[in-house]
């Protein structure tokens, strides 16, 4: 997803970024996977890897709406 992205209030042209998940000892990149949570003894939560996509975050620079959202690759590379 290169196409520029709007703000809806503003319509500015927003800022590609990313929400990181904190954690103790790190961070890493939001991820969204499909369905319910279902809790997991070992791992917090069950999800299927092969399932999971990065969520790509807008936020415009004026108002600091944001919008994100999670694409499949062979689109998000468009």
């Amino acid at each position: 997803m290169t196409k520029a992205i709007e703000c809806i209030k503003c319509h500015v042209q927003m800022e590609v970024g990313f929400v990181p998940d904190l954690r103790e000892g790190g961070s890493s990149q939001q991820v969204w996977s499909p369905g319910e949570p279902r809790k997991s003894f070992w791992t917090g939560l069950k999800m299927k890897a092969d399932q999971l996509l990065p969520v790509k975050t807008f936020r415009c620079p004026l108002c600091g709406y944001m919008e994100s959202y999670a694409l499949p690759k062979n689109i998000s590379d468009r």
